[in-house]
């Protein structure tokens, strides 16, 4: 069942300088599945993610043959039915959580706001929720958790939260920005099983941006490889490792590798046809 159809998907921001596009004609479609996204910085990764949930603000622009969410036609959809979306349906963990958590809220607070104003539970049963919340992204003493500031939580802590707030509603697509960036590898081991168990589970679909290609391809069902605003490569992850295209093949050969030489890793060498 394809639950997010994207066609001809591009967004153009006007500069000073002229028309930019962030991103060039993506395509492509997600069942309930780990889809993953990888490329370089500035590859259009990120912007394609928070396109599904049209937040590009001008002097951005979305356009697209066809953006549809479980039949619903985004491009369609007025900014009231994606606020609906937003959250509730969708849901976007953000890159880092030290920007996306607020400063001067408990972290209590913030998960249980939503609830309250947009769902009208009660303070105790938000409570009840949010803990919940926390216990299922295997967060020690979440009670003691709930009255702690962001800036008292390590790095790995504050990414659970993020993920927990954004699972409250029980949304059907999770889009993960860079969830396990900065994160040690034992933590990182620990972020991904909380997300693989929340896809098989629930049935959820998952759009994983990274740029560690050897996670993804242990992670992910399917890959989509971006250059430049384009997607460059689709395949199974699997079979990441043995891609064709000399992008994908050049990311690859830039990874270090355990007990490899020590001469310098090799630049990337780009070639002019592949932005076409």
């Amino acid at each position: 069942m394809t639950l997010l159809s994207v066609k001809n998907l591009r967004v153009t921001f006007d500069t000073e300088a002229g028309k930019v596009e962030a991103v060039r004609g993506v395509s492509f479609s997600l069942g309930r599945e780990r889809l993953g996204i990888v490329g370089e910085s500035g590859s259009g990764k990120t912007m394609t993610g928070r396109s599904v949930l049209r937040l590009i603000r001008p002097p951005g622009r979305i356009e697209a043959e066809e953006m549809r969410f479980d039949g619903i036609d985004l491009m369609a959809a007025s900014e009231r039915q994606m606020r609906a979306l937003r959250g509730q349906r969708i849901a976007m963990v953000m890159q880092d959580p030290k920007y996306s958590l607020n400063p001067v809220m408990k972290i209590g607070a913030q998960l249980t706001e939503g609830l309250r104003l947009r769902d009208g539970m009660s303070a105790k049963a938000a409570r009840l929720k949010a803990i919940e919340a926390l216990e299922a992204v295997q967060i020690r003493g979440p009670e003691r958790v709930m009255e702690a500031y962001p800036h008292e939580l390590s790095g790995g802590m504050g990414q659970r939260v993020m993920i927990a707030m954004m699972l409250i509603p029980n949304p059907d697509l999770l889009i993960a920005d860079e969830p396990t960036s900065a994160l040690d590898v034992t933590v990182q081991a620990e972020v991904l099983s909380i997300l693989d168990g929340l896809v098989r589970d629930r049935g959820m679909g998952l759009i994983f941006i990274s740029h560690d290609l050897r996670l993804v391809g242990r992670f992910c069902d399917r890959v989509l490889v971006m250059y430049k605003g384009r997607v460059v490569e689709e395949l199974e992850a699997k079979n990441l490792m043995n891609a064709t295209h000399p992008y994908t093949q050049g990311l690859l050969n830039c990874l270090p590798r355990i007990g490899g030489n020590r001469s310098p890793l090799p630049g990337l060498d780009r070639a002019a046809e592949w932005a076409e």
